[in-house]
């Protein structure tokens, strides 16, 4: 049986995981996950401080503050990046799972011995005690 093997960065799933990495970037998705709503919290706070720094109503570096806000929104997009290329490739193989469940056959033995003549048979009629 021959199952056609998805690349690793399919352009169809990167583009709709990039698209759902940006949708993901809701406060309401992120506090799904403790770890990387504090990261998203952090990199707002940090944008934030690199404005007023850049602004001139903070003191500071404001080309370092920058940097880490890049940082860290680059850390939460990639994550939400690669989740969604996760579920793009569960539902993809979800997907495939259903139709091999459809079109599937097996090779069903009339008595159970070597030599046995076969049946070909669809494989959701095959039950409990068949001898393929």
């Amino acid at each position: 049986m021959s199952r056609k093997q998805l690349a690793l960065l399919e352009p169809t799933l990167v583009r709709q995981a990039l698209l759902d990495a940006v949708k993901k970037l809701s406060p309401m998705v992120q506090w799904r996950n403790p770890v990387m709503f504090i990261v998203w919290v952090g990199s707002l706070l940090t944008t934030l401080l690199a404005i007023a720094m850049a602004g001139g109503a903070l003191t500071g570096s404001a080309t370092f503050t920058a940097a880490v806000s890049i940082w860290l929104w680059f850390t939460v997009l990639f994550a939400n990046f690669a989740e969604a290329m996760a579920e793009g490739r569960s539902k993809a193989q979800a997907n495939s799972l259903k139709g091999v469940k459809k079109t599937a056959f097996a090779r069903k033995l009339r008595a159970p011995q070597h030599d046995a003549p076969v049946d070909h048979v669809p494989a959701e009629d095959l039950r409990k005690g068949d001898v393929v």
